[in-house]
């Protein structure tokens, strides 16, 4: 379904819709779309905080996802949980935590022609957001799989890198659409 002003859905009002028949009403209720939350200004500058930490991150990323190892060789190891905390998934302080939630809330003080891009950038944003986490948590693991070295690690921090940035650059679009 296509987001517009006038058939707006919440996410969860989707999952309804789509997973009637398998679930249970009591366990998914339905909440009209038009009770969703408007969000002031001051609390969507958060948003505006963690674009400002995604940048800072992918202008450092080998430094902030680098650290020496403390093998005799001095070797250095690949840090990529940083990249989860960058991203709003360790804490749920961080300027990102439920972003896709908080741009969804959003929603009514965007423009009505920006609204379609609007909307895209928030499917890329939670899309993006949750793929480059799920990089940065295999690339965690890369040198203990099977088959796995610090060349899987680095083959899949790199594909989290790439996923940040198509992240960041759909959280600037729905950040310039707002204003913020």
């Amino acid at each position: 379904m296509h987001y517009t002003r006038e058939n707006k859905i919440r996410r969860k009002d989707f999952i309804w819709q789509i997973s009637a028949p398998f679930v249970l009403p009591v366990l998914l209720p339905s909440v009209p779309a038009n009770a969703a939350q408007s969000v002031s200004k001051e609390k969507l500058t958060r948003l505006h905080l963690g674009l400002d930490r995604l940048d800072y991150l992918l202008a450092n990323w080998k430094k902030l996802t680098t650290s020496k190892n403390t093998n005799e060789y001095g070797d250095y190891d690949r840090t990529p949980v940083i990249v989860m905390e960058y991203m709003g998934f360790k804490s749920t302080d961080d300027p990102l935590f439920n972003a896709e939630k908080l741009l969804i809330q959003a929603s009514d003080l965007v423009p009505n022609d920006r609204y379609k891009e609007y909307a895209e950038a928030i499917d890329i944003w939670g899309q993006k957001s949750e793929e480059a986490n799920g990089m940065a948590f295999v690339s965690s693991w890369g040198e203990a799989n099977p088959g796995g070295g610090k060349d899987r690690v680095e083959i899949f921090i790199e594909r989290a890198r790439l996923e940040v940035v198509q992240a960041r650059d759909a959280l600037k679009i729905a950040v310039d659409i707002l204003g913020v």
